[in-house]
């Protein structure tokens, strides 16, 4: 059991903002206790990770047809930053898998219950 965790990286975005998004995740207590209510998290399950690049995540559709990805980090920065996410989330001590940063891949996952979270460090 665990999460896939689609990762945007901003432009705005630092190394500080993966590390706390990282020990957020690893805590969130989105998975069923003994009583079926979502009050254990990635750590207490002994669950794991799968997380992939994904720049389309600041995609604005405001305006016009096409969406605009200006919001979003340029590659070698957020390479940067997605490659420090993923050590953080390994330093929590749970098991990480990873997508291929800029590459096109088909990602399969069963999602078990309604739930979709988005996370941010944006107020």
């Amino acid at each position: 059991m665990g999460l896939v965790v689609f990762v945007g990286i901003g432009r705005n975005d630092k190394r500080d903002e993966a590390e706390y998004l990282a020990q957020r995740i690893a805590r969130l207590r989105v998975f069923p206790d003994q009583d079926g209510k979502m009050n254990r998290s990635l750590l207490e399950i002994g669950g794991g990770m799968l997380i992939v690049s994904q720049f389309t995540l600041y995609g604005d559709t405001k305006k016009g047809n096409r969406p605009s990805y200006t919001a979003a980090a340029i590659p070698e920065v957020a390479k940067d930053v997605y490659n420090f996410f993923i050590n953080a989330c390994r330093q929590t001590g749970l098991l990480v898998a990873t997508g291929e940063f800029q590459a096109n891949m088909q990602v399969r996952l069963i999602n078990d219950g309604p739930v979709t979270l988005l996370l941010s460090t944006e107020s």
